[in-house]
């Protein structure tokens, strides 16, 4: 059964933008799976991984094990001080990278984070700041898109004009908890940040990109506990709503409510209306199909119904675009406003969520005292 913690696909195949050696890379800070998959897309987009720093053994090997060009590292600060490295990629604990990723563009590279790329607006803000002083690149690996051929076809169907203009998205991000494999710091709000600000970045980043807005504004955000009071800290279920200047408007829920039943780890799935016909991505699986068909789109429109199955057909243009990027400093891959936007929104989701949700409590407790007076 695969779960959400290890999940980190690769694409089938990918004709490298460079030659081997240009483009050197290091690795570091795997407290999540999600490194693997970004640092061997990367790799099969024509990187070269020549460091890896990682205090768990386990963990290191398996970087290692990505590339025969790789060593391993026995602190960060080697990394940071060898000018060959052109990129650091990090999965770190999410309220800590931020911090690392001002580390690596102020010792002169680019940055790749996994997503949520970092945990409060005041952090979003130095990282800005960073942006600008020192040129380099602070990107995100919002793989929901970036590493779902359903998700990027959809893409290329809405940029062709399929449906006409985008008029709503919805967006379902829901993942099995694994409770027992997963570490301290998930069960920690302060650590994580939040089930708004780490798994809706996903669904914001997407609606930002099919709605094809610039800004948008947060009319809705609830998050709650609803079924783990053993981890008072967790929040198993949360949702936002969006409008952009244009009228688009978009939902998300997310949720930790996958059943052991479930074949994968959660049923994501992406529905685009348009003025002139709607699209529903079922990204890692069709429920009750007995093969294990995922990346599958459906599209409705003047045309016809049309439903594909895009696995092996997309690939995961991203990596190649992004090593093109970063080697020209262009932003065709992904604007550094885009990447911005998709984690302010979720961040303000977020912060409206925490407040109505302390707002409710202090009713509850005020309730309670008129009770015990």
């Amino acid at each position: 059964m695969i779960s959400g913690l290890d999940y980190s696909p690769v694409a089938q195949s990918t004709d490298p933008v460079c030659e081997p050696g240009a483009w050197p890379i290091a690795a570091a800070f795997a407290d999540h799976g999600h490194i693997f998959g970004m640092v061997a897309n990367l790799i099969a987009a024509g990187a070269t991984l020549t460091k890896v720093y990682e205090p768990d053994d386990e963990k290191a090997s398996k970087l290692l094990r990505l590339a025969s060009s790789a060593t391993r590292v026995q602190t960060f600060d080697e990394i940071l001080s060898d000018p060959s490295v052109q990129l650091v990629a990090a999965a770190a604990i999410p309220d800590l990278r931020a911090g690392i990723g001002i580390q690596v563009m102020r010792a002169d590279k680019d940055y790749f984070t996994d997503k949520c790329p970092m945990t409060t607006l005041a952090q979003l803000d130095q990282v800005k700041q960073a942006v600008t002083s020192t040129g380099r690149k602070y990107a995100v690996c919002y793989s929901e898109r970036l590493q779902n051929e359903a998700a990027e076809h959809a893409r290329f169907l809405v940029e062709q004009g399929a449906i006409g203009r985008v008029l709503q998205v919805i967006g379902l991000g829901p993942h099995r908890l694994s409770a027992a494999s997963r570490p301290d710091w998930f069960f920690e709000k302060s650590r994580y940040g939040g089930i708004l600000c780490d798994l809706a970045s996903h669904q914001v980043e997407q609606f930002l990109t099919y709605s094809q807005a610039t800004d948008a504004t947060v009319t809705t955000a609830r998050v709650a506990n609803l079924a783990h009071p053993e981890f008072p800290e967790l929040e198993d279920f949360g949702e936002y709503q969006l409008l952009t200047n244009s009228g688009a408007s978009g939902y998300c829920r997310v949720d930790w409510f996958t059943p052991k039943g479930l074949r994968t780890w959660g049923d994501g799935r992406t529905l685009i209306l348009g003025d002139k016909g709607y699209i529903e991505c079922r990204k890692y699986l069709d429920l009750a199909n007995p093969e294990y068909k995922q990346n599958l789109v459906l599209l409705a429109n003047d045309s016809g119904e049309f439903s594909q199955d895009v696995t092996g057909q997309v690939g995961y243009p991203f990596f190649r675009a992004f090593i093109l990027d970063c080697l020209n400093r262009t932003e065709a891959a992904m604007t550094q406003a885009h990447t911005f936007k998709a984690a302010e929104l979720s961040l303000k989701a977020q912060r409206i969520a925490d407040e109505a949700r302390l707002g409710e409590k202090a009713d509850v407790d005020q309730e309670a005292g008129r009770g015990e007076e």
